[in-house]
């Protein structure tokens, strides 16, 4: 069992990527995936999170993550928002951030994260879509790091996003798992 948390702020996509990280992992890994969405009525711009679990074998629990195996970060503001993204972290958990600012970079790697993976999801969003949403761009990083296949994320975001905005989606995503570095 591999346990998620998805950080981000609204408008971001992070619900979004839950939903297609989901898809990709039970249409097209041939395994198991559960989302379990937090946020209520906030605004554009608000801190929201997304859980996540994905196993080989049915997954019998329905809740929030607590001790997150891997952490996605599709905006490094969260955390002067009050957001504390390594809550409940261990010695083996995994980063995934949404930045190419050195100066961030070294900020978070103060969480005490085992290994931190980074891309610039944003920019990559708006080269390739024209919205700076870094949703399919994130979920391509997230593919980066071995975690699922490249292919079935590309997959899923054009099944959630149609033909066209499905294409410039997955495009993003593949830019981003190509670009994934590690620090």
């Amino acid at each position: 069992m591999i346990k998620l948390k998805f950080y981000g702020l609204g408008g971001q996509g992070v619900v979004t990527a839950g939903r297609v990280f989901s898809e990709a992992v039970s249409l097209y890994e041939d395994k198991y995936a559960i989302t379990i969405p937090a946020y209520g009525h906030e605004r554009r711009g608000a801190p929201v999170n997304t859980s996540l679990i994905m196993d080989d074998e049915p997954i019998l629990v329905n809740s929030f993550v607590y001790n997150p195996d891997i952490v996605l970060v599709m905006d490094h503001t969260v955390v002067d928002k009050g957001v504390n993204i390594s809550e409940g972290i261990n010695e083996n958990s995994i980063l995934v951030l949404n930045t190419e600012d050195e100066k961030v970079l070294s900020e978070y790697k103060k969480f005490g994260f085992k290994e931190i993976y980074y891309v610039d999801g944003t920019e990559i969003a708006f080269k390739n879509i024209g919205k700076r949403i870094p949703n399919s761009s994130m979920l391509g990083a997230l593919a980066g790091t071995g975690l699922l296949k490249i292919d079935s994320v590309e997959k899923a975001v054009k099944l959630m996003f149609g033909e066209k905005a499905g294409d410039s989606n997955a495009k993003a995503a593949r830019v981003a798992y190509e670009g994934i570095k590690k620090a």
